[in-house]
């Protein structure tokens, strides 16, 4: 297990949550980049924490998000939240993991744009195309070059 994917993530969470004699009242799980801002999943986990008065409990600090500001405005929210990662972190510990992963958010997106211009300086194309697609238009290009020279 690489440490990395889903089934790692909820067995991180299990010992954590085991580790205080805590019960899950439900498994939400979002497929989304702690970047993103639209966030059904965690809206939705957020709420039923909420009514229920439970603490929300992640894998990752930054799987939650990498934005000192949203994990800040979360704390302000009125839902208490556990990061299977760092369990005994307070406020403090928090916000300095959280702008060291907005920092890292900032790094990782540089270093791919500067990847991406280097790829074009050196004429490689991106496509948003799915593969299967990029595939079939380049095996029709073919079949149509191979029956023109017949």
């Amino acid at each position: 297990m690489s440490g990395l994917g889903l089934e790692a993530q909820r067995s991180a969470v299990q010992d954590c949550m085991n580790s205080v004699g805590g019960v899950a009242i439900a498994e939400l799980v979002e497929i989304e980049s702690g970047t993103k801002n639209v966030r059904p999943v965690l809206v939705q986990s957020i709420s039923l924490c909420k009514k229920e008065n439970a603490t929300l409990l992640i894998a990752k600090l930054d799987r939650l998000a990498r934005s000192v500001a949203f994990i800040s405005s979360l704390m302000e929210g009125g839902v208490d939240f556990v990061a299977a990662d760092a369990p005994y972190a307070n406020k403090l510990t928090l916000h300095i993991l959280a702008a060291f992963a907005e920092h890292e958010r900032d790094l990782i997106s540089h270093r791919t744009k500067q990847a991406s211009a280097a790829a074009k300086l050196r004429g490689v194309t991106y496509s948003h195309l799915p593969l299967t697609k990029i595939y079939q238009d380049r095996q029709e290009t073919a079949d149509k070059e191979a029956a023109a020279k017949i």
